[in-house]
């Protein structure tokens, strides 16, 4: 009877155990996403005055500044890893096209104000790979223990699921580069 109750604890202790590791695997994936969140945000209000300024010399370029606009608004609306690395995806292009433009004004690309803004949003892309890294490397952590044995026990009794990667969208492994 004692060697019943023994395995009765031990068994309640494994799961707990790995029940607390599930919950701070979660938290930590929580935490990874609010970073790269407040990288791509730091994005999107450059992006504005990036555009506003490339207004000023290339006015009649509407058509583009008014797709940047759309993607930026698209990706400030995204929720999940899934949507944003879409909406990521199609601002990134938009961006492209944005610097494209400046190597066509020469006093474009002099303007200090446009020089300042490309090397904020420059660092700003840097910090969201290392942030998407990151969230990545612990997205990888946490569905490695909700799918294997034993905490994946725990975790289908419980309700954890996998959690999506934050894919990088094509061509936007590195930041932009910029030529003056």
């Amino acid at each position: 009877m004692l060697w019943l109750i023994v395995i009765v604890v031990v068994l309640i202790l494994a799961f707990v155990f790995l029940y607390n590791g599930l919950v701070q695997s979660r938290n930590r994936v929580d935490n990874a996403w609010s970073q790269v969140d407040v990288q791509l945000n730091r994005r999107y209000d450059l992006i504005p005055n990036l555009v506003e300024t490339v207004k000023g010399y290339a006015s009649h370029e509407q058509e583009t500044f008014e797709k940047v606009v759309a993607a930026r608004n698209a990706a400030v609306a995204a929720g999940g890893p899934t949507e944003q690395a879409q909406a990521d995806n199609v601002l990134t292009g938009m961006l492209r096209q944005i610097f494209a433009l400046a190597e066509a004004y020469p006093d474009l690309k002099a303007n200090q104000n446009f020089q300042d803004l490309q090397a904020q949003l420059s660092e700003t892309e840097n910090k969201v790979a290392v942030a998407r890294q990151i969230y990545n490397d612990t997205v990888l952590t946490y569905n490695n223990k909700v799918q294997t044995i034993p905490s994946s026990l725990v975790a289908g009794v419980t309700g954890f699921q996998t959690r999506p990667f934050f894919d990088a969208p094509g061509g936007a492994e590195e930041a932009p580069s910029v030529q003056f």
